[in-house]
């Protein structure tokens, strides 16, 4: 067993937010893109934008080629989908671990298990610089609460697991990011973890947290009232049918929250099934019809379909190293068939 002074010498330093962030800076233009886009998505959630929220991209990146050859096809597809879809695009840098594996980018960017932190916080927020670059708003999950910083400035959409909606600790994390937050309901299928996690991070808490600097301090986050509940399934099985979101809707509205939910068509939805993403799309196309609360949906969603073993070396080109998604053309076909039903049902409303 190694001695306190051993384990102290083996302690890494890594880089600061504030270094990090003026090394790999934004662009004035791009702060206000962000900004736009931050400000959109507060608009859809409000009602004030008819589009469906689209959050879709790999299950976690792994290889910046990759992920930018995704990027440009999706961008493309905006242009498409642009009067009925807003499509955001999942850049997942930490991947959250039942029992053990790999973490994710930021965290082994090698993916040779030799954690290297400070490789992989300069590679994710390069990654995520080159997405937003190219037009598209962000999402990524937010895991680690000493990490969230080094990329708050990038990101307008975060997930808060089902595993860490009931944290406190994710909680105040919440309390004080930027974007507009998606609260997963938790693994037995319940919501009432997530209205709770949604009405904590909407109030303004003394809290501890690392500031850009690096050093612990004791601040006054302001709150984030931009949270919504993501309905994911739970060991009982999907909950993406039409009762479960209206009575979840329901539950919200009780409590005083943002009646409207995303759908993560992925994870107890689809049972595991990455193609089965698609029967849910279908079947929440045709609830659009019947008045549904449906703010969006989420989806897996890389260039080739399934997965692929971890690997330091990339095996098959634009596949997922985690969970498994749909291809590339599946997906697009999926949500030019989705925003079909958007518009159809738009049309409905207006005429009635």
């Amino acid at each position: 067993m190694k001695s306190g002074t051993e384990q102290a010498a083996a302690a890494t330093p890594l880089t600061s937010e504030q270094q990090l962030k003026e090394e790999l800076s934004l662009s004035g233009p791009l702060v206000r893109q962000i900004d736009n886009q931050r400000h959109t998505l507060r608009q859809l959630l409000a009602g004030d934008d008819s589009r469906l929220l689209v959050i879709v991209g790999p299950c976690s990146v792994h290889d910046q080629e990759a992920t930018l050859d995704y990027a440009r096809r999706l961008k493309e597809l905006q242009s498409q989908v642009e009067d009925e879809l807003l499509l955001v695009m999942r850049v997942y840098i930490e991947k959250p671990r039942t029992c053990l594996g790999w973490k994710g980018m930021v965290n082994d960017p090698q993916r040779n298990g030799q954690t290297d932190i400070n490789t992989g916080l300069q590679a994710s927020r390069r990654l995520m610089l080159d997405v937003a670059e190219l037009g598209l708003p962000i999402a990524t999950e937010a895991l680690n609460p000493l990490l969230a910083g080094y990329f708050d400035d990038l990101v307008s959409w975060y997930a808060l697991g089902a595993r860490t909606t009931e944290s406190q600790t994710h909680r105040e994390m919440a309390s004080r990011l930027p974007g507009v937050l998606g609260f997963k309901n938790a693994t037995d299928g319940g919501v009432e973890v997530a209205i709770n996690a949604i009405k904590a991070a909407a109030q303004p808490q003394s809290i501890t947290a690392i500031n850009a600097q690096g050093r612990l301090v004791q601040e006054q986050s302001p709150g984030n009232s931009q949270g919504h509940l993501v309905m994911r399934g739970g060991k009982t099985g999907p909950n993406y049918d039409r009762d479960s979101l209206v009575q979840a809707s329901q539950q919200l509205a009780q409590a005083g929250l943002n009646p409207r939910v995303l759908v993560d068509a992925s994870h107890a939805n689809c049972g595991k099934v990455a193609e089965r993403q698609v029967e849910v799309l279908q079947d929440l196309g045709r609830q659009l019809h019947e008045g549904s609360p449906l703010l969006g949906v989420m989806l897996e969603s890389f260039i080739a379909a399934g997965n692929q073993p971890l690997q330091p070396q990339e095996g098959c080109y634009g596949q997922s190293m985690t969970d498994p998604c749909l291809d590339w053309a599946t997906s697009c076909q999926a949500l030019l068939s989705l925003a079909k039903e958007v518009k159809l049902a738009t049309a409905i409303t207006e005429s009635a």
